[in-house]
């Protein structure tokens, strides 16, 4: 039986690569549909949600909306389909979607077995451990014998068991596929721990019956650089998504910013000047108008911009810029220069 099942997935990788690898044309047949097919996830406050209206928001869906205004000059221009984690890997793998931009983890066995082609890291984030205040609990180490609710299909899952081993304690998962049905299993009562992204567990703990009542514990047990993915391949295509983030971060760098873009544009900075498109044509080089970046920032700002209306210090979430602070900030996130 596990020979099958290894069978089976095997040729399911097989095919998704080869099916990433037959489809070089993603730029041309997103034009020629006239819209873009964006993976987002079911519902995470702060990077994929929708509002009382029906429409997506959130750091992730802004980056849906940057491709779409780079490729179309329009933002709005974005087909969002929510994705379980399990889900999100073969939807983009059998040309479901053209991006996959759902808070995933680029690792190792991703970015070679899975055939996805990362454009970069829009949240560098770590794993932790939330739990209600009322257990008296202050560490991680704390947690020998904890149930804990886990998503399954998630480096979450694997993490969580490598920390517990390594460190000799016992749990017990609860492991579950949606992560709203989680969150749902931990507020219930049904075990002790939930654990994901810290992102996430800020994110989550708004969704539970009373907030106040949880407290995230301040063990980050893993490295868990997020950001868009799109299928192997296609060069052209993953150039197109790799500069729109490249050209959040440059904007930010250099001061420009939604309000200012157009002012920006009479500059006499070089690297500014260069970003806008208006010294030497570098949209031409993959396959979008000169004015790609312009585009882009009219559409959704700068990463900066991104950053702060969705999950920053001024949100319900509250987040601060930490370690995706620009590098001259002392964060990690850098911007490769348009020249």
């Amino acid at each position: 039986m596990k020979s099958k099942l290894l069978t089976a997935v095997l040729g399911l990788t097989i095919a998704g690569l080869a099916g990433g690898a037959a489809s070089a044309q993603t730029l041309q047949t997103v034009k020629e549909r006239g819209q873009l097919r964006c993976g987002v996830n079911t519902g995470l406050p702060g990077f994929a949600s929708q509002n009382d209206q029906g429409a997506w928001q959130g750091l992730d869906v802004d980056y849906c909306k940057a491709v779409a205004a780079a490729v179309f000059g329009d933002p709005s221009k974005v087909q969002y389909s929510p994705l379980s984690a399990v889900q999100r890997f073969p939807a983009l793998q059998n040309s479901e979607i053209d991006m996959l931009a759902r808070n995933t983890t680029w690792t190792m066995d991703r970015d070679t077995t899975l055939g996805l082609a990362f454009a970069g890291v829009n949240y560098y984030d770590g794993q932790g451990f939330m739990v209600k205040k009322e257990l008296g609990v202050n560490s991680a180490l704390e947690l020998s014998g904890a149930t804990v609710c886990v998503q399954s299909g998630t480096t979450t899952e694997l993490n969580l068991s490598d920390y517990f081993r390594v460190n000799k304690m016992e749990y017990n998962p609860v492991v579950i596929e949606s992560q709203s049905d989680v969150n749902s299993a931990y507020d219930s009562g049904r075990c002790d721990v939930l654990t994901t992204d810290a992102s996430g567990l800020a994110a989550s703990r708004l969704e539970m019956g009373s907030p106040d009542d949880h407290v995230i514990l301040p063990e980050i047990i893993s490295k868990e650089p997020l950001g868009p993915a799109v299928r192997q391949g296609d060069s052209q295509w993953l150039n197109v998504v790799k500069w729109t983030h490249f050209a959040l971060l440059d904007a930010e760098e250099l001061g420009v910013t939604q309000a200012n873009v157009e002012e920006m544009k009479t500059s006499e900075n070089p690297e500014i000047r260069r970003l806008l498109g208006e010294d030497k044509d570098f949209g031409a080089s993959i396959g979008l108008s000169k004015d790609w970046a312009v585009n882009i920032i009219k559409a959704v700002g700068n990463y900066g911009e991104i950053f702060e209306r969705n999950i920053g210090v001024d949100t319900p979430l509250k987040i601060q810029r930490g370690q995706n602070a620009l590098w001259t900030n002392g964060g990690l996130q850098y911007g490769m220069p348009v020249r």
